[in-house]
């Protein structure tokens, strides 16, 4: 069938939906309520810009599974503009085509694999030691003893200092200061960049003049990224001086290899931060927030982890492996809240999708936030139930296209393997010695789009002693 015979939306019904309803901050109940209008594949226009919204796991398993060797997310001409403008190299973020392909096949050398990640545990479980203080501290601030209120703030700390000591390999101390410039600025250029990644994944497309990119710089910040480079090269050329020995994290790697420019290093030094940081602590919070509200599956998660750890007992990556429900609640929170609540794809070729030819520079909208709900694949999926993800036996296995978080192929999320990590070691150790319950300050919190899912409101709990 031809694309005019595509049901969907009107334009000036889209323009009236974003622009005048505040949809900007709906888009994952607007793509829901899409496709029980629509069904599982439709269009929208947003000016000029067609996309073609993918609602159905299997098509986007189709989708997926036919990419070639550098998949393309979406129009990064903006932003790629925006870095000509300034003589900037792009990331892995804002990278497409060969330049793409080249950094990852450098970076993923050091970060994809399950052992890459476990090289970080001992580090990992160093700040989750910061991070259980400082949850101490924090409790005792308040009336109750017990309760710290909006969790995030607390969690986005923990998965900058964990970012640090893997990039520079060193630690910035910034779980257990009180307050922080460096936290500070890049709370700001991250927020900055949700904001420029919600308005140029939707609006922008709809005009496109020289003046956005100049606009970007208002979002855009690569100091935080160029200071950290500037400062361990510097320290890199003072060893290499006296004849030291070198060591460190990903970012001695990278300089010492020389496989990408300064001006790269520096973009994705960014890039990282920005995509790696508040993904991380928002899943956190959700994560505590499900396990306050549902006291029956936290008591399940931790006599898994006494069983298994006991109490004291400091976990590894390899520990992880035999707590199959702490990984299922990983994967529920995220199936609730993808972080991501779409992800896009530019087709590379002509494809039949859904009965429908869908030409070649076709943008399309993968909608897994609608593909996390669908009831044929997540029975009574509006419950929190970990249990769903836990295998029958070796031969069992409930991977699932309905839900995946951290995307799939060679586009996934190059970080998966340490974002897991990180999340589900401080998971352990906070069970381990405390129980997290609601507070009298916990009120109901949804989801809204802010570029990434996020919390609606803050997020306030009590860790109680055990």
């Amino acid at each position: 069938k031809d694309l005019r015979e595509m049901p969907g939306p009107k334009t000036l019904s889209n323009l009236i939906e974003f622009f005048w309803k505040d949809g900007f901050s709906r888009i994952h109940e607007i793509q829901l309520n899409h496709a029980q209008q629509y069904g599982k594949i439709f269009k929208s226009h947003f000016g000029p810009q067609l996309v073609v919204s993918i609602a159905d796991r299997d098509m986007v398993a189709q989708i997926l599974r036919l990419e070639g060797q550098a998949p393309q997310r979406s129009n990064m001409e903006s932003w790629q503009e925006y870095r000509e403008l300034r003589g900037r190299a792009t990331g892995l973020i804002s990278a497409e085509g060969d330049q793409w392909l080249r950094m990852r096949s450098v970076l993923r050398q050091k970060v994809v694999k399950p052992k890459d990640a476990a090289v970080f545990t001992g580090g990992i479980n160093e700040v989750v030691a910061d991070l259980i203080k400082r949850v101490n501290f924090l409790r005792s601030q308040e009336a109750d003893g017990e309760t710290i209120c909006n969790v995030n703030d607390l969690f986005f700390k923990y998965a900058m200092e964990i970012l640090a000591c893997i990039q520079i390999g060193e630690f910035l101390n910034l779980v257990r200061a009180n307050k922080c410039t460096t936290v500070s600025t890049i709370i700001g250029s991250i927020g900055n960049y949700r904001e420029f990644l919600s308005i140029l994944t939707s609006s922008f497309p709809i005009v496109h003049c020289p003046n956005q990119t100049l606009c970007l710089g208002l979002f855009l910040d690569d100091s935080i990224g160029q200071i950290h480079v500037d400062n361990k090269l510097k320290e890199l050329q003072s060893k290499l001086e006296c004849g030291e020995e070198i060591t460190g994290g990903l970012l001695t790697y990278l300089l010492m290899s020389k496989e990408l420019t300064v001006e790269e290093i520096y973009a994705n030094t960014t890039e990282m931060l920005l995509a790696g940081v508040d993904t991380t602590s928002f899943t956190l919070s959700w994560t505590t927030y499900l396990l306050a509200k549902h006291p029956e599956v936290q008591q399940a998660v931790y006599e898994e982890i006494v069983n298994n750890l006991g109490t004291q007992q400091l976990p590894t990556a390899e520990d992880v492996s035999k707590l199959p429900l702490i990984r299922g609640v990983l994967k529920e929170t995220l199936r609730l809240f993808p972080v991501l609540p779409g992800n896009g794809r530019v087709t590379q070729e002509d494809m039949v999708i859904g009965g429908y030819l869908i030409p070649k520079g076709t943008q399309l909208a993968l909608c897994h936030y609608t593909t996390s709900y669908d009831e044929d694949l997540f029975p009574s999926a509006k419950e929190f139930r970990p249990e769903r993800w836990l295998r029958k036996d070796n031969l069992d296995r409930v991977d699932n296209f309905g839900s995946i978080p951290f995307g799939y192929g060679i586009r996934s999320c190059i970080g998966k393997r340490i974002a897991e990590l990180e999340i589900h070691l401080s998971l352990i150790r906070l069970l381990q010695a405390f129980q997290i319950d609601v507070s009298s300050k916990t009120k109901p919190v949804g989801p809204k789009t802010h570029g990434l899912l996020t919390p609606d409101g803050p997020i306030n709990v009590r860790f109680v002693d055990r």
